[in-house]
């Protein structure tokens, strides 16, 4: 019996020894945990997505902001106060999707102006820009949707005749309701579309002969 309770003592001594050289030299458990790889990979891509959600808030994509006109260039061009990277200063917006006569095409060029004064309307009521995909033209002008009382100016001038639609890749967010407000004008014979008096050449081509 006291051999048996002695080899029994040596065999208990011996797993404690080697699980003391276990623990000295492997000091995390080896069963899963949250100290595994595992959970370590899982806890750093939680903390990325957090980081990520968290830069976005702070700098969220503007897609829209109001401003208050200062003056109408032409029918297609605006000067306003109010935006966001420069509040005190005059910037250019140039309407998306828009190609208003040139001023020297007369009589087209200032009727296209006068009409959108008319929707402009009051100088002291805010105008609402929205953005698209490319938010600056070749020349640093700002493109943008101009939304007036809940309607759309770029539609407007268009609809009535005072300018032409054309693509502005990759601006198309509203490219279908443009082109349906250009048909629309062609069969009314509305403005440049008139059939006693149509405007023979494009803004564009009008432009490149004249410069």
């Amino acid at each position: 019996m006291k051999n048996k309770s002695k080899v029994r003592e040596m065999r208990e001594q011996r797993s404690r020894g080697a699980e003391e050289q276990r623990r000295k030299f492997f000091p995390l458990p080896l069963s899963p945990t949250p100290y595994s790889p595992t959970w370590v990979q899982k806890l750093v891509l939680l903390a990325c997505v957090m980081l990520l959600v968290s830069c976005q808030a702070r700098n969220p994509a503007i897609t829209q902001t109001q401003v208050k006109v200062a003056r109408v260039v032409s029918g297609q061009t605006l000067e306003v106060v109010g935006m966001a990277e420069q509040p005190n200063l005059i910037s250019q917006v140039r309407l998306i999707g828009v190609d208003a006569p040139d001023l020297r095409q007369r009589p087209w060029g200032m009727q296209s102006k006068d009409f959108l004064e008319q929707l402009i309307g009051d100088l002291d009521k805010p105008v609402m820009l929205e953005f698209d995909v490319e938010a600056k033209d070749t020349i640093g002008r700002t493109l943008a949707y101009v939304w007036k009382d809940g309607k759309l100016l770029n539609e407007q001038i268009v609809k009535q005749g005072y300018a032409l639609f054309v693509l502005r890749s990759p601006n198309q967010k509203y490219d279908q309701l443009l082109e349906r407000a250009q048909q629309w004008a062609r069969i009314m014979g509305k403005g440049i579309w008139n059939p006693d008096k149509p405007m023979r050449q494009t803004p564009a081509e009008f432009r490149r002969l004249n410069r």
